[in-house]
């Protein structure tokens, strides 16, 4: 299992190859805010762990079992956005939360919060009603 600094670089090559098609190790220090070269250390260690093919000068591409890491890193992490957004936490607050969170989280939480998320949004009456008990007991 990869560590949680792990997982933030599958997570970030995963989104940067789905939509640019690449992922270089500038691209990923800027969206990190970390230096090339820690980059290039991680994505040895990616390698090294079967999570990605990395060759020296040419590049790197996600193995099947990054891929699928990836996936799961990004269905977290949306998840959770959706999950503080449905209970009302503030916008400007969600992206930070889910980066404070999203590690400490076992995939069994993960599975429950999703089983949450699907009933609230199965019948968006249920929502309106959460809203309307946080505005009583915000008073």
């Amino acid at each position: 299992m990869p560590t949680p600094s792990m997982e933030d670089y599958i997570e970030k090559i995963y989104l940067l190859i789905d939509t640019k098609g690449y992922a270089r190790v500038s691209d990923i220090a800027e969206e990190l805010e970390v230096h090339p070269s820690s980059v290039t250390k991680m994505v040895q260690k990616l390698d090294k762990d079967d999570y990605l093919d990395y060759e020296k000068y040419r590049g790197f591409v996600l193995t099947d079992k990054g891929k699928k890491i990836g996936e799961r890193l990004v269905f977290r992490h949306e998840l959770l956005e959706d999950f503080l957004e449905i209970i009302g936490v503030d916008k400007e607050n969600i992206y930070n939360d889910v980066e404070g969170i999203e590690h400490h989280l076992s995939w069994n939480s993960i599975d429950r919060i999703a089983d949450l998320v699907n009933y609230f949004k199965v019948d968006e009456t249920r929502a309106k009603e959460l809203r309307k008990m946080q505005n009583l007991t915000s008073k």
